[in-house]
């Protein structure tokens, strides 16, 4: 009778008690990170599924070029629209400036900024 419940306790590993004496924490087990966990089958339908987006995006991008070229209106207009704008924002800027500093100093942070962006240009 001895003989079979000693192979029975050595079927089942017994864990005993932990090196720490922490023995209400749950056993750590081996780290498996998600890598491996997809089939190569699955990759392959993401991969495809990642393309059939980005060719419709291409598509829809180059649909939106086309339109934008067969504007009337000129890109040399466009150009002048935006300079106009930035000039706007510029002066909008510098009055701003010019409540909150003297006159000349203003000037002369105008004259700083024109050089450098001649100088990056």
């Amino acid at each position: 009778m001895s003989t079979s419940t000693t192979t029975a306790t050595a079927a089942t590993p017994s864990i005993g008690s932990r090196k720490n004496g922490k023995n209400w924490h749950g056993t750590k087990k081996a780290f498996r990170p998600n890598a491996g966990l997809t089939s190569y089958a699955k990759r392959q339908e993401a991969r495809k599924h990642a393309d059939a987006v980005k060719e419709l995006e291409r598509e829809m991008k180059a649909e939106h070029e086309a339109e934008r070229k067969d504007m009337t209106v000129s890109p040399a207009h466009i150009q002048r629209i935006k300079d106009r704008r930035e000039a706007k924002e510029e002066k909008l800027r510098y009055e701003k400036m010019a409540e909150k500093m003297h006159h000349k100093r203003v000037e002369r942070l105008k004259r700083r900024e024109k050089r450098n962006k001649l100088l990056n240009s």
